[in-house]
């Protein structure tokens, strides 16, 4: 990894602010590089980590099925193809709320934040537990990179993130709620022998 790289992947975990400051004139194409980077290693490291966790348990419960290092490569490119197909879908998805709350600096800027934004979770993602750190971390750096790179409010920048990420799952409870009142009244009519 390049020394100008490492040092911004320092700045985006450690001062975020600045670094979005500085990543405004960024073209598509160095953050996108930048983002394949940081996925490959990432990618590679969760194989690894999902293979010994897969091991460990299954010799700790008989019978348990594990993953063979047959599945590794096949983990490997899932994740590299879910991780690319992913930012775009999810910064164009994104983007709509961006919009909506006031974001005027295109679609462009919002998916650079999404890929500058995966850092935590592509240096600490792969740690078991840890994890979680990374999701959360990078959730505030994605609020920061909207805030910055669209230059609007934080309650808005807020607004936008939050309503992009609650608003699918929230659609698939409504839906399965919907299906589930037709069948649980169904049900009820059904005599019980």
């Amino acid at each position: 990894m390049p020394l100008d790289m490492v040092e911004k992947v320092k700045g985006f975990l450690l001062n975020p602010v600045e670094s979005f400051q500085k990543a405004r004139g960024d073209s598509l194409g160095e953050t996108f590089l930048y983002f394949v980077i940081l996925l490959v290693i990432y990618a590679i490291l969760a194989a690894i980590v999902s293979l010994a966790v897969g091991q460990a348990v299954r010799s700790l419960i008989p019978g348990f099925p594990g993953m063979s290092s047959i599945a590794l490569p096949f983990l490997f490119v899932g994740t590299l193809i879910g991780g690319i197909i992913g930012v775009f879908i999810g910064g164009a998805w994104l983007h709509l709320w961006v919009y909506i709350f006031g974001g005027r600096k295109g679609i462009m800027q919002t998916i650079k934040t999404v890929m500058y934004g995966s850092t935590p979770t592509f240096v600490i993602g792969w740690i078991p537990i840890i994890s979680i750190i990374g999701a959360i971390w990078s959730f505030i750096l994605v609020i920061l990179g909207i805030r910055e790179l669209h230059e609007i409010s934080t309650g808005a920048a807020v607004l936008a993130v939050a309503v992009a990420i609650i608003i699918i799952p929230a659609a698939i409870l409504l839906l399965l709620l919907a299906l589930l009142v037709p069948v649980s009244s169904t049900v009820s009519y059904l005599p019980i022998p």
